[in-house]
């Protein structure tokens, strides 16, 4: 599903969701006090608007309120986070995941209203921007360039069916390593006759850009 994203802030963090998420087909608006910041990433998002949103006129004339999600990614301005995540969900964003340099400030913005704090030291911002596409996404390591191995708890369309039924590999590219079922006992290296049912965790493997495309089918 293609959604609307706001970043705010582009260190290296903001940056690095701001692309993922533009490459994963999503709508990204990029914004920054700093127009040197904006025109190194132009090329890979939908569009830029220098604004400081610590100022409600200047979150108002970008059109905040049209956003489904917001990431507060400014970094060393601690007040500046802090307000901007405030005036977001004082403006009616639906999802305002907000960047924490600690647990003290993870916890003030939890109080004015965060819906989800990050932590770059542990989360990479491009982890970060595929759970926001696929909240199904548990956790994935990539194992070479272009490839890489994910854990994805099966969305609503593989209830029911076998691995043959849903042809991962003829169909979508995609190798399914394990499956973990809800009741605890786990299916290695499952063969067509595998059933996936709700609440399951599924092992992938294949190409970036064809789990990408599992991650966001229907």
């Amino acid at each position: 599903m293609r959604r609307q994203f706001a970043v705010i802030g582009l260190g290296r963090f903001g940056t690095s969701v701001a692309r993922t998420l533009f490459h994963l087909g999503q709508e990204v608006l990029a914004v920054d006090i700093n127009e040197d910041r904006l025109r190194y990433v132009s090329e890979e998002v939908t569009s830029t608007a220098i604004a400081d949103t610590t100022d409600v006129a200047a979150l108002k004339s970008i059109g905040i309120r049209n956003f489904d999600v917001a990431v507060v990614a400014i970094g060393g301005d601690v007040q500046a986070n802090i307000m901007t995540t405030l005036l977001l969900k004082d403006q009616g964003v639906p999802l305002v995941v907000a960047k924490a340099l600690n647990k003290m400030q993870g916890r003030v913005l939890e109080k004015v209203g965060a819906d989800r704090v990050v932590y770059p030291e542990r989360e990479m911002g491009k982890r970060v921007a595929h759970s926001l596409v696929c909240p199904n996404l548990v956790d994935y390591i990539e194992i070479a360039a272009g490839y890489r191995v994910e854990e994805m708890v099966a969305p609503r369309w593989m209830h029911g069916k076998t691995l043959g039924q849903m042809e991962l590999r003829k169909k979508h590219g995609v190798t399914a390593i394990l499956i973990r079922h809800a009741d605890g006992t786990i299916d290695f290296s499952p063969g067509a006759d595998g059933m996936v049912r709700e609440g399951d965790i599924l092992v992938l493997a294949g190409a970036v850009e064809d789990l990408d495309r599992l991650e966001q089918k229907d």
